[in-house]
């Protein structure tokens, strides 16, 4: 804990500072959230193509980022507002807009009671 999660399209990988972002984002979720900076943990999917309204998907015009933060139950949907809005801010210094419309989000949840995981 946290599960943190970064889905983004292909087309963004040039313009998006991953390294730095999670960097960025674990010191935040830290100071946010109270985790331990080694319990930070992010992973980046990119997405082959993105889809964007009825736009052709070859113009590669549109992408999407969009992040996941699972925590521990027990923060409150204050401290989660908190969080989701540093993440977006800090989306917004590491994606730089070329050439593409960039469309950012970001959610918060709590991790189901079932969560369990194990290191070696």
């Amino acid at each position: 804990m946290p599960q943190i999660t970064v889905d983004y399209s292909g087309v963004a990988a040039p313009a998006f500072d991953r390294a730095a972002f999670a960097r960025a984002l674990h010191s935040a979720v830290v100071e946010i959230t109270a985790a331990k900076p080694e319990a930070c943990k992010t992973q980046f999917r990119p997405g082959a193509l993105t889809a964007f309204g009825h736009e052709d998907p070859a113009n590669q015009d549109h992408a999407i980022v969009h992040v996941t933060i699972g925590l521990l139950a027990g923060r409150g949907e204050e401290t989660k507002a908190r969080l989701t809005e540093a993440v977006l801010d800090l989306l917004r210094e590491h994606v730089r807009g070329d050439g593409f419309v960039l469309h950012a989000s970001a959610e918060v949840r709590d991790l189901d009671a079932s969560y369990r995981k194990f290191e070696r």
